[in-house]
């Protein structure tokens, strides 16, 4: 065994299928970010008394909590020490316990008590856009922008406990437990060391990738009390993608009867399970064009609106079938549209270029208005003009779905900030990602090869976020993940991770 396994896993982006990737009839359209979440597991030092598995969270006060782990002929059992002043931590305490019934299982008590040997020390960090900046950079006088983010040290401390921190809704949850999932597996050898060697999608996915994204769906489920729709560990398991989610009734027994032992974990998270029957595609943003987020500094409670959103749809059954279907075909419209677009590049990627570098200089009601556009140009103009008609057309199904469950998916205030973002030279859509709220926008931009930064788009929508005075609008580093879902880092390769390792931490 390796004397340290590192893991990391991105953030999402649900840019489509709010609400819809609910029912596996529908798709969502989910973007991995550059933001990504760690875990280091290595083996703990030689100690007396019962075998424990230390796990560290450097970024937060008092975030350090400690587990007896208990090995029988029975079964596996993680207990949190009644001592432990950090308080608890369902989502680690469960990955914990999960992922060690599995290896149980898997390879029984002798062999995995061998493997723990002295026990496990774990840390678990998120990059600094999974937490709002916004207190670090009033400190240091700093305005809200992407180069003062840029400065700021890595794995930043936030200077609050855990339940105090202000998220900024890039799946930091599914993020992390997928990370520490994996990374157990790896070190405890359930998978083989090269499991997460390959990205792609599900078809060319490794036995061991598969096993990691069920173990991961099945512990962010139990930790949460319920059955989502999984397309945030799903992106954090294989990255961008058209996900479908599962069928809840493939871990509900295990979900029923967690604290028993009789029920088998690896019969039903095994990837050679039929039961588990989401379906990835994979996919990303056309070349030239960049995702921008931004946190808007008010935040909502997920479960909260999606439960208002689906008791209306039960009231209102024909009223939500009808819009729902709708929605959806605009949904497939926008996906279709941008892989459509990256297929358009590779056929002509000269002309590709041309056309991106003028569209990025024109407002979208002005990218068909020129009489003389060349042929061969006109069908990349067309397809972008189309992903921009579109996403408007998402964004006023979202918000007439908003308006009929009584629910804020797109308040005035964020409609109107994205009607400032869209109105941009060189945008080609925005809107609230996942269930919406007053907690983030996403905004997709034209980012031309060879042109200068004052004259990026980007530019000029982060000029107008630092303009903004209606909302608090703080923007975030991320963008599409380049490096697809989990993987294997090493230690030395993460700016600030081996620091924060051995024990320093940046504080504000």
């Amino acid at each position: 065994m390796s004397a340290s396994t590192v893991v990391s896993s991105p953030g999402k982006v649900l840019l489509a299928g709010g609400y819809l990737v609910l029912d596996p009839r529908h798709d969502g359209l989910v973007v991995a970010t550059s933001s990504r979440f760690y875990t280091v597991v290595r083996a703990a030092a030689p100690q007396q008394g019962p075998l424990q598995i230390r796990v560290r969270s450097p970024q937060f006060v008092d975030a350090t909590w400690t587990y007896a782990v208990h090995i029988d002929q029975g079964t596996v059992r993680v207990d949190q020490l009644p001592d432990d002043s950090a308080g608890k931590n369902k989502f680690v305490q469960l990955a914990l316990d999960q992922t060690l019934r599995l290896a149980w299982e898997h390879m029984g008590p002798q062999p995995l008590a061998a493997l723990l040997a002295h026990g496990l020390d774990v840390t678990i960090a998120g990059d600094n856009d999974f937490y709002s900046q916004r207190a670090q950079l009033t400190d240091r006088r700093l305005p809200a922008t992407l180069q003062s983010l840029a400065a700021l040290p890595p794995f930043l401390h936030t200077a609050v406990r855990l339940p105090e921190v202000h998220k900024t809704g890039l799946g930091s949850s599914a993020a992390l437990i997928t990370s520490l999932v994996s990374a157990l597996l790896l070190h405890l050898q359930i998978v083989p060391a090269d499991a997460l060697a390959s990205q792609g999608g599900l078809e060319s996915a490794s036995a061991g990738r598969k096993l990691a994204h069920n173990v991961a769906q099945y512990v962010h489920c139990l930790a949460q009390g319920k059955v989502g729709s999984g397309f945030d560990v799903a992106s954090a398991v294989f990255g961008s993608q058209l996900y479908t989610r599962f069928d809840p009734l493939v871990i509900q027994p295990l979900m029923d009867n967690h604290l028993e032992s009789v029920q088998s974990l690896s019969r039903t998270l095994s990837p050679e399970n039929p039961a588990w029957d989401y379906r990835v595609a994979p996919f990303k943003l056309p070349p030239y064009t960049r995702l921008m987020l931004a946190d808007v500094d008010a935040g909502s409670d997920t479960p909260s609106l999606v439960g208002k959103v689906l008791r209306w749809r039960k009231e209102h059954p024909a009223e939500a079938d009808a819009l729902w279907d709708a929605l959806d075909a605009s949904n497939k419209a926008f996906s279709e549209t941008l892989l459509r677009l990256s297929e358009l590049h590779d056929e002509q990627p000269a002309q590709y270029a041309v056309v991106v570098k003028y569209l990025a200089s024109l407002q979208s009601i002005q990218w068909l208005a020129h009489p003389n556009i060349p042929d061969n140009q006109l069908k990349i103009v067309e397809a972008f003009s189309r992903a921009h008609l579109v996403s408007e057309d998402i964004r006023a199904r979202m918000r007439e779905m908003g308006s009929a469950s009584g629910v804020p998916i797109e308040p005035p205030e964020q409609t109107a900030l994205l009607n400032g973002c869209v109105a941009v030279a060189g945008v080609i859509g925005g809107g609230v990602p996942g269930a919406g709220g007053y907690d983030a926008i996403w905004v997709l931009a034209f980012d031309p090869a060879g042109c200068a930064e004052p004259e990026q788009p980007a530019s000029r929508v982060a000029a107008l976020w630092a303009g903004w005075r209606a909302l608090d609008v703080s923007p975030l580093r991320a963008a599409e993940s380049p490096a697809g879902g989990a993987r294997v880092e090493a230690l030395a390769d993460v700016p600030g991770l081996a620091e924060l390792v051995a024990g320093y931490v940046w504080s504000i």
